[in-house]
């Protein structure tokens, strides 16, 4: 794999640190008035999903992690496994561990494309789109009157997950929802 030095340091860059497949998320360079310039980088361990921050000198350099990330259509589970199949036309099937979907499998649908990030043919992690439709299984009646400022409920979608929504949702209707915030955009 390619090496990258840290004038190429950029948040998204997958690299190697310590044997494990790492994600740079920030990347600040930093130029003190005295002595050596350097970066303050902030890492995602993609194995355990740990984030820490760590410094590098100006002109060290890291190996590239050698990751691909694939967009998979979701298929289903049978509890012990998640299954997941190339969109590329091969229709090739990867399953996936619960400890790989970390906080993702909240939401799930079933013929949704996430992106799988594969290291050495396993699947590290999933990744959910930003915006993903779910329908409304659980959640107090509305009222007449309520307002779209008048306050929020929670609401149980059909994947399990839990978010926060205005007084007027009613059971069975379909919302989006931002997966990164977890919070309800609007009526799908």
């Amino acid at each position: 794999m390619a090496n990258y030095s840290t004038n190429e340091f950029k948040g998204g860059l997958k690299v190697m640190l310590d044997g494990d497949p790492c994600a740079i998320v920030e990347n600040e360079f930093v130029k003190p008035g005295k002595g050596q310039a350097f970066n303050r980088v902030k890492l995602r361990n993609l194995m355990t999903g740990r984030v820490w921050e760590r410094t590098f000198k100006s002109g060290e350099s890291l190996e590239g992690a050698d990751v691909m990330d694939l967009d998979m259509e979701y298929l289903y589970t049978d509890g012990d496994m998640w299954y997941f199949m190339k969109t590329d036309g091969s229709f090739e099937q990867y399953a996936v561990e619960k400890k790989a979907l970390g906080d993702s499998d909240k939401w799930l649908k079933e013929q949704v494309v996430y992106t799988v990030t594969l290291w050495n043919d396993n699947a590290i992690s999933v990744s959910p789109p930003n915006f993903i439709e779910l329908e409304v299984v659980e959640t107090d009646p509305g009222l007449k009157g309520d307002t779209a400022q008048g306050g929020s409920k929670p609401a149980t979608l059909s994947s399990g997950a839990v978010v926060r929504v205005p007084l007027f949702i009613n059971q069975g209707e379909v919302l989006k929802i931002d997966t990164r915030s977890g919070e309800y955009v609007s009526r799908a």
